[in-house]
């Protein structure tokens, strides 16, 4: 062998080493200019301190569909290099994590109550981690599907695909989070969307020499749809055991309906009808605030026609229609926010999958034609248990849409073994809810929220996550 021969296989894998080095800083210059591209400056009403570092586009998930998410990220407040990344997702089904998660409860810009302006919201999860909101599935809020099809098809295992394509695509953007210790949270149907999100990403890192690996370390829900008998049990237990019906109803109900087939009698569905009449005196999601009076189908329920009504027992009212809290009327205030122009323009938006033009809180094709085909999830909790992800479970109490009771059920279904026994968690001197700890689960409640915990208790909500995050247990009451 001559030293040519020797020499020539060094000198080739030098060059390709080279190459190698000079694709992946091309790449690397490519997701730098793609960040920036959706770096949001400062969007219309927008306080003009403190500074936010925030971007919004879109990642592409099915090609050949020209389906895509919009996504809106805000960088930690401190330490963002070092802050855990927090994926937050709404439910509904068909209802925008931009809308709700971002813009009125645990995002770092609240819109006002005028519709046109925004305030920082001083209680912003942003002080824990990097949060990034994502409008899931296509059709929801500024996502979009050129396949108007993809929208007929919607069940829960086609918005875990898209969900899971969305965050390939997004560390990809963003790759300097992809060591980051990475958290999935959400609330009410999200209780279906974020475990199975979990469950997708643990499978697929299993191969993951095939599959980009995500650094998940656990989920957090809030009142979500977890197991369809328990939950819906819950309601109707809720309702007769905080007076807002009659014995008589609670007992009728009780003797003709069994929550744990799908199909109900026509027995079921009257009475169940009448239990929501009921609900629709007041908020059904916090029951002790005030109801909007705005006149409009999205703000509350009392504006519900008859069809709307049964179609709502159709599905037990999966959808979220009232948020409870400081601004009972917030659908109305963030749909004037997000169809102005210059908004849809600073967040690099648009909204070709809405068929009216118009950006809404909650797609009605979406939730009217959603494919509901996972009774429970439960197995899915045993299973990630068992993997050693950090669990939690939280819930407002004063929710009548998916009350504390129903939760209860679901979580003592699990059979855990308790870790430590139902107690007081302190909170500014208060009683800030009950917590139980089980052997890889946690469950907490939330004094006086509703169904929208960071908007009705913001404070508390942000001691939760920063206890959740940092992996340590509530503080006692007395403290």
């Amino acid at each position: 062998m001559t030293m040519t021969s020797v020499k020539r296989p060094l000198y080739l894998l030098s060059v390709c080493r080279l190459l190698f080095s000079l694709v992946f800083c091309i790449k690397a210059l490519e997701n730098i200019e793609d960040q920036e591209f959706d770096r949001v400056i400062l969007l219309p009403g927008q306080p003009s301190s403190p500074a936010i570092s925030q971007f919004s586009g879109y990642i592409t998930v099915k090609q050949e569909h020209g389906r895509a998410l919009f996504y809106w990220f805000f960088e930690a407040e401190s330490e963002a290099s070092k802050r855990p990344l927090l994926l937050w997702l709404n439910g509904g089904p068909g209802c925008s994590s931009i809308g709700y998660g971002a813009a009125s409860e645990l995002g770092p810009l609240r819109v006002a109550e005028d519709g046109a302006s925004l305030t920082f919201n001083i209680y912003s999860w942003t002080k824990e981690a990097n949060l990034l909101f994502v409008e899931s599935p296509a059709g929801v809020g500024f996502s979009y599907s050129n396949t108007s099809s993809d929208l007929d098809v919607v069940d829960d295992e086609y918005v875990a695909e898209d969900a899971y394509s969305f965050l390939v695509g997004w560390f990809q953007r963003f790759p300097q989070y992809k060591t980051h210790d990475f958290f999935i949270s959400g609330e009410s149907y999200a209780g279906h969307y974020v475990p199975q999100l979990a469950e997708l990403v643990y499978d697929r890192n299993k191969d993951a020499p095939k599959n980009e690996f995500i650094n998940l370390k656990g989920f957090i829900v809030g009142n979500p749809e977890t197991n369809d008998y328990y939950d819906d049990k819950g309601v109707l237990e809720y309702a007769w055991s905080h007076a807002v019906i009659s014995d008589e109803l609670y007992n009728k109900a009780k003797n003709v309906c069994d929550f744990r087939i799908s199909k109900r009698s026509d027995d079921c569905n009257e009475a169940v009808n009448l239990v929501f009449r009921q609900y629709s005196e007041i908020d059904m999601y916090n029951i002790y605030a005030p109801a909007c009076l705005i006149n409009t189908t999205s703000s509350s329920l009392s504006s519900s026609s008859e069809s709307q009504i049964q179609q709502a027992n159709k599905n037990l009212l999966r959808r979220l229609r009232v948020p409870g809290g400081y601004d009972p009327c917030y659908s109305p205030h963030a749909e004037m926010y997000f169809n102005r122009a210059n908004v849809q323009s600073a967040l690099h938006a648009n909204v070709i999958g809405n068929p009216d033009g118009k950006w809404k809180v909650c797609n009605d094709h979406i939730f009217s034609g959603y494919n509901y085909t996972s009774f429970s999830i439960l197995p899915i909790y045993s299973k990630l248990i068992k993997a050693g992800f950090r669990i939690w479970i939280y819930s407002g109490d004063t929710d009548g849409r998916v009350p504390v009771i129903g939760s209860r059920y679901c979580v003592e279904a699990l059979g855990l073994p308790t870790r430590s026994p139902w107690r007081s968690w302190s909170h500014e001197r208060q009683v800030g809810g009950r917590v139980v700890e089980y052997e890889g689960l946690t469950f907490v409640t939330v004094r006086g929220a509703g169904h929208l915990v960071p908007l009705n208790k913001p404070s508390h909500a942000l001691s939760l996550i920063h206890h959740y995050l940092s992996a340590q247990p509530l503080p006692p009451f007395p403290a």
